[in-house]
Formats: structure tokens, sequence, C-alpha cells
């Protein structure tokens, strides 16, 4: 073999084995490589303005589980997030990205930190590093005509047109917020980012009927607008006071430079931030000159009536007393004046009812209390006059409105004959049925009979009860005067009786009344009421649950009787604001009667 062709096949062995020995090293070098895991953050910016937006980025070389992002605090997360994966071989190396991205909006200005994020890859847990971003005040982006996002911040706005800048306290101003879009310009969706809380205002949101777009100007231009929100705001106290801003994010799009075959631009999508900006009103406190004594802070305009179901009644019979006010002005945050009527009188605690409706304008419809009354003696009794007090916004004065004074005659009760005697006459006159007398003549309904053989009436049985009766009849007939004279005499006994009468009266009304959940409960607070006036001899005015608790334990009621009579008491108060069953009034009646009857053991 020649010399040179023995020196190539050296050459080409040797060069052969450093090939062979560089492949080896690089899979050992990329195998090292490999097994390195990586996990960073990374931010699109370290200083931005509060104006902009931050993207940040969590990248790892190798799958993991259980990725817990930071909490991002002072920052609002407005997109993300999202998830990308990068998997590929180049020159037999294994190349693989998982990154996580979110889009963030700064909430003030400062220095604030961005935390560590956390995942677990191959049983180990791994952290990023915290990074530092400064936010500064808004910046002036650069006014590109073909920048989407400086298109969006020009041709969309988010304004909050209120009603009144300077009103009175308890006045009713509306706050309508309109989301104005340029022609042109469409909007995909929208998010509330940010609610506005009216802490100093009572505060009601009326319902928008679908989104519809309606035409409109904005700063001289023509717009098209869409209402979000309409809220009606009665301030709560006087001076200045700030309306917080609504804040949305906003899907917008965008027409680009790019057109397609057809010449019609391209829309390019991005996301704005818009607010409404805080609005100042100054709330003028009400004047203090010719504030009536009876003023309750109703503002508004407001009518007032004072009326009665009954003027004319029996004793121990009941009436109903009706305060009511209708108009239009801030009807729920107002009290009605109280009724006072005279001490012989029995009146319950009024029930309250409301028919209002909160419109645009305000609050307009009416309030009323009823007032129970229940007259136990005859008599005539007036009922004086009530005074209700409002400021008129429109005249800026103080008006009282009276009451016309009503009286209610009480007639004595008649006795149960003469009402039986009137209900069969009463019954024959509705059926127009007329006695026919001579009907009956030719019947003789008294007859004689004498016996054959009469006893001599001397020493006889009706001789002796004839001659010595009456001398036993005296002191019987002393015994009962003496007796019915006591009782016209004891008239705190003789109104114990008939409260005692009345609360058996209320309780079986009550049982009548099942299934109509209002008159049950005012039969059956009244026959409480009673029952305990009957047993603790105390009035009316003095009924309260801290008074009942305090006179049952002195009488040594065992507790579970005294809760339990709390507890009916309570179920009264509350049924006029609960949906109740037939089967709830029952069982409510039933534990009633179980609780009276304990009482009845237990007082002595």
């Amino acid at each position: 073999m020649h010399p040179k062709q023995k020196g190539l096949k050296f050459k080409q062995k040797r060069t052969g084995k450093m090939k062979l020995r560089a492949l080896i090293f690089m899979f050992f070098i990329s195998g090292i490589i490999s097994a390195q895991v990586s996990f960073d953050a990374k931010v699109s910016k370290r200083k931005l303005g509060i104006n902009e937006r931050l993207r940040v980025d969590f990248t790892m070389n190798k799958d993991g589980d259980d990725f817990e992002p930071p909490s991002f605090e002072n920052f609002t997360v407005v997109g993300g997030p999202s998830q990308s994966i990068n998997n590929s071989w180049i020159n037999g190396v294994r190349s693989f990205s998982k990154t996580y991205s979110y889009f963030l909006a700064p909430k003030k200005r400062g220095v604030f930190s961005i935390g560590q994020a956390t995942i677990e890859i191959e049983g180990e847990t791994y952290k990023t590093l915290t990074l530092e971003i400064i936010v500064s005040a808004a910046i002036d982006k650069p006014k590109d005509p073909n920048d989407p996002n400086y298109v969006a911040s020009e041709k969309i706005h988010l304004v909050a047109e209120v009603s009144n800048l300077n009103p009175y306290l308890n006045e009713a101003i509306t706050v309508v917020h309109k989301l104005y879009i340029a022609p042109g310009i469409g909007v995909r969706n929208s998010r509330e980012i940010d609610k506005p809380r009216y802490s100093d205002f009572w505060s009601q949101n009326i319902d928008v009927n679908g989104l519809g777009a309606q035409q409109g100007t904005y700063k001289g231009e023509d717009y098209l607008y869409v209402i979000l929100r309409k809220t009606v705001l009665y301030p709560q106290k006087s001076g200045k006071l700030n309306i917080e801003p609504l804040s949305l994010d906003v899907t917008v799009e965008v027409p680009s430079n790019r057109r397609d075959v057809f010449g019609r631009s391209f829309m390019s999508t991005v996301n704005r931030r818009v607010s409404a900006g805080n609005r100042a009103i100054n709330v003028k406190p009400l004047p203090e000159k010719g504030k009536p004594e009876s003023f309750s802070g109703a503002v508004g305009t407001f009518d007032f009536s004072l009326t009665t179901n009954k003027k004319a009644l029996k004793a121990s019979e009941a009436f109903e007393v009706k305060l009511e006010v209708v108009g239009k002005g801030n009807l729920k945050l107002f009290k009605l004046p109280e009724l006072v009527l005279p001490s012989a009188l029995e009146v319950y605690e009024p029930e309250h009812n409301e028919k209002v409706t909160t419109l645009i304008s305000g609050m307009r419809g009416k309030i009323s209390d009823t007032y129970t009354v229940v007259a136990n003696d005859p008599g005539s009794y007036p009922v004086p006059s009530v005074t209700f007090s409002y400021f008129d916004v429109k005249t800026k004065r103080y008006k009282s409105l009276e009451s016309e004074r009503l009286v209610i005659s009480v007639d004595p009760r008649p006795n149960a004959n003469s009402e039986a005697e009137n209900k069969v006459t009463n019954l024959l006159s509705e059926n127009n049925i007329k006695p026919n007398l001579k009907l009956f003549r030719s019947f003789k309904t008294n007859t004689r009979f004498t016996p054959l053989q009469s006893e001599p009436f001397f020493k006889s049985l009706l001789f002796w009860v004839l001659l010595f009766g009456p001398f036993l009849f005296i002191p019987v007939l002393l015994f009962v005067v003496k007796n019915r004279t006591i009782k016209a005499l004891d008239v705190s006994g003789n109104k114990i009786r008939q409260t005692n009468r009345l609360s058996r009266k209320y309780l079986i009304d009550a049982k009548k009344s099942l299934g109509q959940k209002q008159k049950f409960y005012n039969a059956l607070e009244r026959a409480l009421h009673n029952y305990l006036k009957s047993k603790l001899r105390i009035e009316t005015s003095e009924f309260n649950k801290e008074k009942i608790d305090e006179l049952l334990t002195k009488k040594k009621v065992e507790s579970t009787t005294l809760e339990g009579f709390i507890s009916i008491l309570t179920a009264c108060e509350l049924a006029r604001y609960t949906p109740l069953t037939s089967l709830d009034m029952q069982n409510d009646y039933d534990k009633t009667v179980q609780v009276i009857n304990a009482l009845d053991k237990q007082l002595k």
C-alpha cells in the first residue's frame, strides 16, 4: 500500500473518533443543561404612568404543578392569566418553555412590589424574585392617529350626569352613567371594575331595560351613547360631598389602516379602562328660620289625612285610626307624627304600611300608620287633630298640614236578650218573613186539670213553705244585693274581669281567622295583651318586652313559659313582614293556648 494512502486512512480514523467524542460531549452537556430548572418573572417595564398598563410573564423551562401567582396588591388584573407553551427539538436538543402572562393596571401612584410566584416541579418548590415597580403620574401618550389605543382613548368616554349640583338636605338627585361611543367605533363587552359607594347618601338603583344605543352629542360632536346606570340619591348630610366614580374595563374595536379585498378596514381590538371621575356637589342645610316643632325631616310635596273606620260604636268594640301621607319626596326617610288619644281608650302599636315607588325623579307613593283602638267604657271621646310638617323644595318654605278633629261616640253594650231578639228580628226581616198569628188561633196551648179528690191546704207542704219561706229568702236576698254592690264598687275588679273576657274573645277571633295573616296575628296580639292586663294589672302603655320579662320573673314564672310568651309576641310583631302558611298560624295558636294554660297555673 502506498504510504500516502496509509496516512489518509489514519487521518480519517482519527477524525471519526474526534467527532464521536464531540457528539458524546454535546449530549452530556445538553443533559446537564436540561437537568437545570429555571423559573423567572419578567415585566414589560419597571416604570410606568398610572394611565398605562404592565405585562408580567412567569416563565419556566419544565412543566410543573400548582402554579400560584402573587396577590398583585396595588394593581388591578385587567387581563389574564393567558398561557403559552413552546416545545421544540433543534439538532436533537429539546427546548421547552411555559409562560403565564398577566396584564395589570396600577391603582395609585407610588413604589410597589410584585411578590413571588411559586410552582412545584419534580417534587421541588421554586419561587420567582420580587420585582419593584415605580408608578408615576399619568403621562401623555404620543398622539398617533394610527395607534388603536390612542384612537380608543379619544373616541370612547364614560360620563356621570348629575341632575342637581346644589340640592337641599334630603332632596332627591339623580345620577345617570352614560358611555359615549364615536361613530365607527365598536364595543364588544364591558366589565365594572370599581363601583361607586354612596356612603353619605340614601341610594337606590333604577333598573335599566336593555342597553340600546341612542343618538346624542358629546362636546358638540355626534356620538352614540348607552345608559349603564341610573341611581337616585338623597344626601344625608350637608356640605361638600363627593359622588364616587364608576370605572369600566371595555373591549373596543378600532378600525386599522389595513383593508380587505373589498376595501373595508380591518378592526383592531384593544382593552380600554374608562372612568366617570369624581363629581362634587354642595348640599345646602334646611333653614332653621320657620322650622315647625312638628317637623321630622320630610322634604318634598305631600298631602296629609287622619281617618277612622267608625265614629259610633258599642262598648268593648274596636275601631281604627289611620294617619296617612301621600305625595312625592323622601317618604322612607321620616316618621309620621304620633297619635295621642284619651287614656280611657286602649291603643295598640300602629301597623306601618308603605306603598312607595322609586322613579328616576325620586320616591312617590304613600305611607301610613294604622292604630287599633278599643273603647271599653261608654261616652264621647275626642280624637285631637294631628299636625304634619314638611319642607317644600319648590317654594323653599316649611308647610304644616293639620288633620280634622274627630269625636268617637261609644254607647253602652246591650244585654244578651235584646241582642238575641235583635238577631231574630233582623233574620226575619232579611228573609222577608212575617209571622201569621191567625193561623194558630184554633189551637189551645193552655189546659187546666183539677184532681178528683183535693187535699186540705192547712198544714200541707205548700202551707209551710209559704209561711216560713219569706224568713229564709230575706238573708239570701241581702247577700246577693251586698255582693252586687261590692262588685259594682270594685271598678278595678270589673275592669280585670272585662279584660279577661276580651282576652277569651280575641282568642276565639284568632281561631276563626286562621289563614288570614293580618287578622289572625292582630287578634292573637290583643288576646295576649288583655290576658296580661287581667293577670298583672298593667296598662297598655306599659307594654314592652322588657317590662313583661321583669313582671313575669317577679311572679316566678318558669323560664320556658316566659320564653314562649315572648316568642309569640315577637312572632306577632314580625308577622306583617314574614310570609307564613296556615300551618305556621295553627302552630302559633296552639303554642299560645299552651302558654296561657301554663301561666294560669303559675300566676296565683
